[in-house]
């Protein structure tokens, strides 16, 4: 008889645990299991950067949370869901004191002792440093200097490029302490990447940056999930160094060949250029899209309009002064332009608990 009541109260027991658990599984406390079948942090321990009253991260994870549910309006398959990040600006720093590649090529073309630049190159190296000094783009700017990247580092193996990309990302940041050019990301940001691809999303870099070049960003970084076939950035064409003026259509690749920069510019993937890139090599229309300049704004207005899916665009704004070199002004006309298209904005300032980490500090 003592045995059969302490097989009963065993038995209430165990049943009980197994009630709590599961009620903590549907409540999203404890580890859950995604659809590829693997545990992923409970619902609390999610965006644990942002701070929780932002708008940005209550209508994400609103989203989200309906997406990966069956039984909901919101739910969106797997295979659809697809968000879309620009780089500079959105998810890494283009504040210190421009655009990484910027940077590199004005290293390459102004610093470097091993190259000589062309007129050209020196010229639109020349607007860059202008655009440092003063804060406005000359007209033309981005062409000018997505075809002096092809040009200046021309002849290079893709092996050669990444490295050089390399050295220049493990130098200091200029304008923070304890913080390298490569490692300049926003953490808040890099939480939204882990959030979503632990929920079943499929994220790609959509950049204004040489596709090469992002990639060389992205190499090596721990904490950052981005597969190279997942990046997509302005081009220049590939080639090999035996085929030298040869068409591609008339050469044969060998078993010797080693591929290299061509020097050949082909194309800069802004604005309109990023919707077409997305339905050329995704070929699938995004559910999420970030941004955070108007070079963005067709991407973000292609992610929302006529979606069959619900779809949300969010657009960063640059408006700490403290812990980022933020522009206050730019920030309002991006407020302005979300306010007008319904767009989601994300206040640096406001929303974020740290940008770099609490040991980045401005110089």
């Amino acid at each position: 008889m003592d045995n059969l009541k302490k097989w009963k109260i065993t038995a209430i027991i165990s049943l009980a645990a197994l009630l709590i658990v599961s009620c903590c599984y549907a409540m999203g406390i404890g580890y859950k299991k995604n659809e590829s079948n693997e545990e992923v942090p409970a619902k609390e321990d999610w965006l644990l950067f942002w701070n929780d009253e932002a708008e940005a991260k209550q209508k994400l994870t609103a989203f989200v949370e309906a997406a990966v549910d069956e039984n909901s309006e919101g739910f969106i398959p797997e295979e659809d869901r697809i968000a879309v990040f620009d780089l500079d600006g959105t998810l890494f720093c283009e504040t210190d004191p421009v655009y990484f590649d910027y940077q590199l090529f004005l290293h390459r073309a102004t610093e470097d002792p091993t190259y000589e630049a062309t007129d050209f190159e020196k010229e639109t190296a020349a607007k860059i440093q202008e655009m440092i000094d003063t804060g406005v783009s000359a007209k033309g700017l981005e062409v000018d200097h997505g075809k002096c990247v092809a040009s200046s580092f021309a002849g290079m193996t893709l092996k050669e490029f990444s490295a050089y990309i390399q050295d220049f990302k493990n130098e200091p940041a200029p304008g923070y302490n304890n913080l390298t050019r490569g490692d300049a990301f926003y953490l808040p940001m890099v939480e939204v990447l882990d959030y979503l691809q632990n929920n079943g999303f499929t994220v790609y870099i959509v950049s204004g940056t040489d596709r090469l070049i992002v990639r060389g960003i992205v190499e090596g970084i721990s904490f950052l999930n981005i597969p190279a076939n997942n990046i997509i950035g302005s081009d220049e064409l590939i080639t090999t160094r035996a085929q030298g003026d040869t068409d591609g259509l008339d050469y044969v690749y060998t078993e010797d060949d080693e591929l290299i920069l061509a020097g050949e510019f082909i194309i800069k993937n802004l604005k309109m250029n990023k919707v077409s890139v997305i339905a050329q090599e995704i070929g699938i229309q995004p559910v999420l899209s970030f941004g955070n300049s108007s070079g963005d704004s067709s991407m973000a207005m292609y992610t929302v309009s006529n979606n069959p899916y619900p779809s949300l665009a969010f657009m960063l704004c640059c408006d700490d002064t403290v812990r980022e070199n933020g522009d206050e002004a730019k920030a309002q006309k991006m407020y302005d332009l979300c306010e007008e298209n319904g767009w989601v904005t994300i206040s640096m300032k406001n929303d974020w608990k740290t940008i770099y980490g609490e040991e980045v500090t401005r110089k």
